[in-house]
């Protein structure tokens, strides 16, 4: 929000702003893309119709038919360019094919096994097989290993590492041969599952119907902590104090889920029970969707004339030369991934029904219900408004507010202003009415 739209809620400390029903800070973060399934038990075919949407959405990598080792090459090349998860420098593609080369030619199963073990940093592992080894997981496939076969015995033991790790599936593998040419939905399943290997897959605590979905959701939660990026906040403390914006939050981008856009909404709280009892209404609702939860860090100006604030170790202030505060409060986001389109839209009906206090008697809310529920989707949804994100990032931190779209150019110049080094990225998504009303300044 710009400087020209201050805060409209005010209160002594972070639980009387809960108690009146009103979030600590109001800024979220939209998650990054990518896939998934919404059914416990999931046919191969969804399973790889899954990884081929999220490869082409996540990296761009479009394959059909014969897949060839320079085509391969390229997508394991954009996955590697990305990871966070590697050990250390990635490895030359060319390196990661017996022939030391990522020509055009035909591209074997076998090759294209052999390539992503090494691309998922399995090679040391795999080298421990014994020729037994090789063999009782080849026979996992349906295959029979044979000493001085097609398959060289490096090769034999990172096909043997590949199935018994879950880098491929034996069905995946039933019916073909090691020789034979790599097909777009095989090299879509490595692909993914090399992503996945280096945490750049989906993040999921599990599915609604999980019988173990709330005991995962309060873990995570206890498990977080305030997020500090000291050098992001240098820029967005200094926009808070010139009344720039008035509040920003910061989220670690290992926590994204990388959900299909177009079947997910994002929800934002600092309540973990209004979670757990959000959870258990979509549940009774009988709708699906995969969930995370993702750490969250709300900033924003806390004013002296709020009184002493009261510090915990998910709420801190620290005091700025005007006599105000910043304050830094642990909150989330939980991102659903639901079943179908469909179902993400049986979503708002339910939050503003149980979730959107409207008047002092909150009988028959969920707790903690806030007169402006916060969520959002990444993908148009009808009757959801149109606002801005402005995104700071260093590393895997990133920093950002939200504030009407009429408000952006502003808000970025005077970001720039403050640091005219700092990169931003700004775009548009689709937020709920109520939230709406709030960055135009209105309480209810």
């Amino acid at each position: 929000m710009s400087k020209s739209r201050p805060l409209i809620h005010a209160a002594a400390s972070a639980a009387l702003l809960a108690a009146i029903g009103m979030p600590t800070a109001v800024w979220a973060t939209p998650a990054v893309p990518p896939a998934a399934a919404v059914v416990q038990s999931t046919p191969a075919k969804t399973v790889t119709n899954e990884w081929a949407a999220y490869i082409e959405r996540q990296y761009g990598v479009k394959l059909s038919g014969e897949v060839t080792r320079a085509q391969f090459a390229a997508a394991l090349g954009s996955i590697l360019g990305t990871a966070s998860g590697l050990t250390e420098a990635p490895p030359s593609i060319p390196s990661l094919f017996p022939q030391g080369t990522a020509d055009a030619g035909k591209l074997p199963v076998w090759e294209a096994l052999s390539a992503a073990v090494k691309a998922a940093e399995l090679k040391e592992l795999a080298y421990t097989y014994t020729e037994e080894k090789v063999a009782a997981a080849w026979k996992k496939a349906g295959w029979t290993y044979t000493k001085n076969g097609v398959v060289p015995h490096q090769a034999a033991q990172e096909l043997a590492a590949a199935l018994d790790s879950g880098l491929v599936a034996p069905d995946a593998l039933t019916g073909v041969t090691a020789n034979a040419a790599t097909t777009a939905d095989l090299a879509y399943q490595l692909l993914g599952k090399v992503a996945e290997f280096h945490g750049q897959s989906q993040n999921a605590l599990g599915y609604l119907s999980d019988d173990d979905i709330i005991g995962k959701l309060v873990q995570a939660w206890y498990e977080s902590q305030i997020i500090r990026a000291e050098d992001l906040q240098k820029v967005v403390d200094e926009a808070l104090k010139q009344n720039l914006i008035t509040g920003y939050n910061l989220k670690d981008t290992r926590f994204d889920p990388h959900f299909a856009p177009e079947r997910t909404i994002t929800y934002g709280h600092s309540d973990i029970v209004h979670a757990i009892q959000l959870i258990g209404l979509l549940r009774s609702e009988s709708i699906q969707a995969r969930v995370q939860l993702e750490p969250k860090t709300s900033a924003f100006v806390y004013l002296k004339e709020w009184g002493e604030p009261v510090q915990t170790e998910d709420y801190r202030v620290v005091p700025i030369e005007n006599g105000n505060h910043i304050a830094y409060a642990k909150e989330y986001d939980l991102s659903f991934e639901f079943a179908s389109v469909e179902e993400k839209q049986r979503f708002e009906p339910l939050i503003l029904r149980y979730a959107k206090r409207n008047q002092e008697d909150v009988t028959g809310l969920l707790k903690g219900s806030w007169w402006q529920p916060l969520y959002y989707s990444l993908t148009e949804l009808e009757g959801y408004p149109v606002i801005t994100n402005h995104v700071l990032k260093d590393g895997r931190f990133i920093a950002q507010t939200f504030t009407l779209s009429e408000q952006s150019q502003q808000v970025i110049g005077g970001l720039k202003k403050i640091n005219p080094a700092v990169t931003i990225s700004s775009y548009q998504f689709w937020v709920d009415q109520p939230f709406y009303q709030y960055l135009k300044g209105e309480y209810k």
